[in-house]
This record gives structure tokens, sequence and C-alpha cells, in this order.
């Protein structure tokens, strides 16, 4: 079974790897900047408490050389210090002793809950990042070291100058989009590549789905690279397969034919006794055999008389496959015929089962024989009552004239029977000497048998014939008109004639395949004898001659319809109904 492709594809399979590989390195990217971006910022806020540190270091060792007058202490400061520094000099209770920007500093609120202070004196030094001073309100960054009196800690106002300061170089950053630029380029080229090439394996699967010729450009499009090395690859071994599959497909085509035109019939079915491959004998034999037409070919694994074949079947399935007995023959009697029935079990437990009629070459050659002495003969009769009519004429001069008249009369009805089997001989002649010869048209079979019950339809009701037509409208195929309707005015004629009064008659197309009608021309009369249904289609042949000649056939009807059955590709066979009366099966091929 193939299944359903869907083309409507968004995005190829190059452009969903480039993005999805991309999108996951722009992710890397991002967070490694991002990274290196708060470490860069994280280091010029270090370096800048470093400095700071520095001076408080340096304050610390002027202030111990100093006097502890506040005057001297503004004057470094003024001296030593960064523009707009702040320096406050707290003791170890928090309480601020010295303040750079604030004169009245005594009024400040103990510091000791200041983040940096609390820092400096658990750690020995400590900032705070751009927190707004209660004092001059405007945000500084402060660093405080703790000595053994007091803390001094040092601040800076974030200014213009600051913050450019403390801002993280962007130059990494640009370099690392660089790159980024330039491995996406890299990358774009290598999945356009591989896209290329998955692209390319692509519509070589669909191609080869659709069961299309792989040119040999199409093989060298592909990319030089490992995967362009194994879709080629794929490619030799694909074109390998479909030389093998048209090779097989030819030896099946020859295999069919060779079953179609067998002289046996011929079934093979799976383990599960679906049909595989049938030929027409087959259905036609299996018909035969069965007293009931078959609607499938699996319906033959009911057929009572091929039991012995079933039971083989199924008790071969249940044994191990490498039994070597996998064969067996039976040969069954059945409506004056013989057929020997074999089956073969193959190794995948699917089977073959064969019927051959094996009376048909005797028959043939029977026929052959009794033909030339079956034409004289019937030749003779009408002959020799022609001739002894006359000459009990000529001899007797005084006949009356009634008596002559009758005479005259039946040497007329002698001359139409010679006659009239002279036509049917010639008919046969034409029909095995010029088969191919016989032009073929459109037949509507539903019209065909319709227009014979009309014709007979005065015979029919004299008869108490019922004639019940279960063809369907429309029936078409390509034969010849003549030939088709002798087929079916022969057999309505023989059951008019032979099945009796009071019965039915029924014409009906019990199957229909790509290639064949399969008929079935049935009566409810009185029936043949077992021996005589093999030899009905025999040139001249009577069950009950007296009477046949009486009637006035002259025993080539049936062997005209088998003929022409044979021409238009069928076979015929006659047989018994269980419940009484006489059946016709044929098939007739379809033609194109």
């Amino acid at each position: 079974m193939n299944l359903p492709v869907n083309h409507k594809h968004i995005l190829s399979f190059s452009q969903k790897l480039f993005l999805s590989v991309i999108g996951l390195f722009m992710v890397f990217a991002a967070c490694f900047i991002a990274y290196q971006y708060q470490r860069e910022k994280e280091y010029k806020i270090e370096l800048l408490h470093t400095q700071l540190q520095d001076y408080n270091v340096r304050l610390h060792e002027k202030f111990d050389t100093l006097t502890n007058s506040r005057e001297q202490v503004k004057k470094y400061i003024r001296e030593h210090t960064m523009p707009d520094l702040r320096i406050t000099i707290i003791d170890l209770n928090g309480k601020v002793i010295f303040d750079s920007y604030k004169p009245n500093y005594t009024q400040l609120e103990n510091h000791l809950n200041r983040k940096e202070v609390h820092k400096a004196v658990q750690n020995g030094s400590g900032f705070d990042v751009r927190r707004t001073s209660e004092t001059t309100g405007l945000p500084y960054f402060y660093s405080a070291t703790a000595f053994d009196d007091y803390i001094i800690r040092s601040a800076l106002p974030y200014n213009v100058s600051l913050t450019n300061n403390l801002e993280a170089d962007s130059h990494y950053i640009w370099f690392t989009l660089i790159i980024m630029l330039i491995l996406i380029i890299i990358f774009y080229k290598f999945t356009n590549k591989l896209g290329t090439s998955v692209s390319q394996l692509r519509e070589f699967a669909m191609r080869a789905d659709r069961n299309e010729p792989i040119d040999t450009e199409m093989q060298d499009t592909f990319p030089h690279n490992e995967l362009g090395e194994i879709s080629q690859h794929i490619i030799q071994i694909y074109k390998r397969l479909h030389e093998t599959k048209e090779a097989l497909y030819i030896e099946r085509e020859k295999l069919i034919t060779h079953l179609q035109t067998s002289h046996e019939g011929l079934g093979v079915f799976n383990r599960d006794k679906k049909e595989i491959l049938v030929n027409t004998l087959f259905t036609q034999y299996s018909n035969l055999i069965s007293d009931s037409n078959l609607q499938t070919a699996e319906e033959v694994f009911g057929i009572n008389e091929l039991k012995p074949v079933t039971d083989f079947i199924n008790q071969m399935q249940k044994r191990p496959v490498g039994n070597n007995e996998k064969r067996m023959s039976i040969t069954l009697n059945k409506n004056g015929r013989t057929f020997i029935v074999e089956c073969i079990i193959f190794q995948d437990l699917s089977f073959e089962i064969s019927i051959n009629d094996v009376t048909q070459e005797e028959e043939q050659v029977r026929l052959k024989r009794q033909l030339t002495q079956n034409i004289a003969h019937e030749l003779k009769t009408p002959v020799s009552s022609i001739q002894g009519y006359l000459e009990t004429i000529v001899s007797n001069d005084n006949i009356p004239r009634e008596k002559m008249n009758i005479f005259l009369e039946r040497c007329y009805a002698q001359s139409n029977r010679l006659s009239r089997l002279l036509r049917d001989i010639s008919v046969l002649t034409r029909m095995d000497e010029v088969v191919n010869m016989i032009d073929m048209e459109k037949v509507d079979l539903s019209v065909l048998v319709s227009n014979i019950i009309n014709e007979v339809s005065l015979e029919t009701e004299e008869k108490h014939i019922t004639v019940v037509n279960s063809l369907k409208k429309n029936m078409q195929l390509r034969g010849n008109y003549s030939l088709l309707y002798s087929i079916f005015r022969n057999l309505m004629d023989n059951a008019i004639a032979y099945a009796g009064s009071n019965i039915s008659i029924h014409i009906n197309c019990f199957r229909e395949d790509e290639n064949f009608y399969y008929f079935s021309f049935a009566d409810s009369g009185i029936g043949v004898s077992p021996e005589h249904l093999n030899r009905l289609f025999e040139r001249f042949y009577r069950v009950d001659k007296g009477r046949s000649r009486k009637i006035g056939g002259t025993g080539l009807g049936l062997a005209i319809v088998k003929n022409a059955v044979i021409i238009h590709g069928g076979s015929i066979s006659a047989k018994n109904n269980n419940g009484g009366g006489l059946e016709f099966v044929f098939t007739l091929a379809k033609g194109k």
C-alpha cells in the first residue's frame, strides 16, 4: 500500500536545521555576551573599589601623621583627592566624626547600618553601588575601609564620567557579533549543501514512488560529499531493483499468458485461501464439478467433491514448513467427464490447484474418426428417402395423383432437411477455417437475447414455457453478431425442442471479471443422462435419434454453439441440475 505524501512544507529541511542550530547558537552567544558584560562591569567596579581603597589607606596614613585638626584634613583632601570625591570618617560605633560635604556632620545619623560600612566592619572593606545619599540627594559609589579606631569612607557621585568609566567595554561585543556573523555564513553554506542533497534525495524518492524513470543527470547533480555518495549508491540500487522488477513483470506476463492459454484449469491462492490468479478453465471446470454456480473462485473450497483437497491444504498448513510431502492428486467423475485434480503447496504455504479434463483428447480423436462417417450417414438418409419416393413415382405409371403429391411433398421435406444439413455443415466448415476473417463489432447481449425471446414467443406459449431473462442491461462485448445470435438461438431452440412442456428457462450472467462474462443457460425439463453429457457438442450426435429426426433437427446446433463460443474466446460445458433439467455453462470474452 502507497502512503500519501504532504508536499506543503513551510520550511525545507536545510532551513529548519539552519534556524534550529543558529537559534541555539544565538542563545548561547547572548548568554555569553551577558555573562561577559556582567564580568566586565564587576571588574570595573572592583577596580574602582580598589582605587578608592588605596586612597582610603593613604588618607589613613596621612591622618595618623597629622594632628587631629579637621582643617588640616580638609586641606589634605582638597590637595590630594579626585574631583567631587566625598570623604566621610566614621567611628567604630557608626558615629560620623568627619564629612567633607557636610559641615555640621554631627547632626548626621548613625552610619553603622550602611551597606559598605557594615561590610567594612565585618571584612575590613566594603562597597555599595549606586545608592542615593540622604545628605546630598545624589547617587554615589561608596567604598569603605576599616582601621583600628575608625572607618574611612570615600564616595564618588554618578556623573557622566563615572557612568562611562563603569560601563563595560563594548569592543568585545562587536568582536563577538562579527565572529557570529562569520560562523552563520559558514554554517549556512554547509546546511545549504546538505539541504540540496536532502532535497534531491527527496525528489528521487518521490519520482521512485510514482514509478518515474531516473535519468543519469539526476545522479550527477548530487554534491561530492558523504551524503552525495550515499545518495548515488541508493539510486544505483534503485535502478538495479527497477530493472529486476521489469524483468519480473515480463516473466509474470508470460506466466499469466501461459495460464490463460493453458489446456488445464489453474488456480493460485495465498495461505488464507484468497485468489491470486485463476484462469478461465479453472472457473469452468469448478462449475462443472460443483452443483451450483460459483460467484468467486474462493467458493471452490466449499465443493463437496473437492473436500479431500481442502483437507490436505488445511493439514499441510499445520505441519512444519520443512515437510517434503506437499503434493496430492485425486480423480473425479462428474457430469460425464473425468477430471484429475492436483494440489501443490509452496514454501510460503500458498498453493496451486490444477483441474485437468482427461477425457478431452480422447473425445477429439473419436470426433475426428466419426466425423466423416456421421456426415455420410446423415446425408444418406434424406438422399435415400428422396431416391425411394422418386423411384416409386417413376416405376408406377398408374400411381394416383393424390399419392404422387404425398410422395412429392415428402421429397420436398427431405430436400429441405438436406438443405439445412448442408447449410449447417457449411457454417461449421467456415467457422473452422476462417476464424480470423470474421467481422467483429460491439454487440449488446441483453438486446440480442430479448429479441430472440420475442422471436420464439409463439413456440414458448404453445408449449407453456416460461423464459426468465436475468441479464442486466447494456451488457456489451466485441464479437460477431450472427455467431452470438447462433449461440443463444440454438440453445433456446434446443430447450424448446427437447426439454418438454410446462418448464422454465433461466438465462443468467452469474459472474463478470475484467476479461470475461460467465453465463448460465438452464431449463427445468427432462434433462439428459450423464453418459450423454460429454457428447452433446459432437456433430450429428443425438440423445434420441428417432425423436430428433422426427422434430427435424440436424444434430449440428450445439456443435455450432460450441464453435461460436470458442471463436469468442470462451468455453462451454453441460451438466444436469439437482432439481432437474439441463444447464449449459459458458464464457464469452469481452474483447477490446
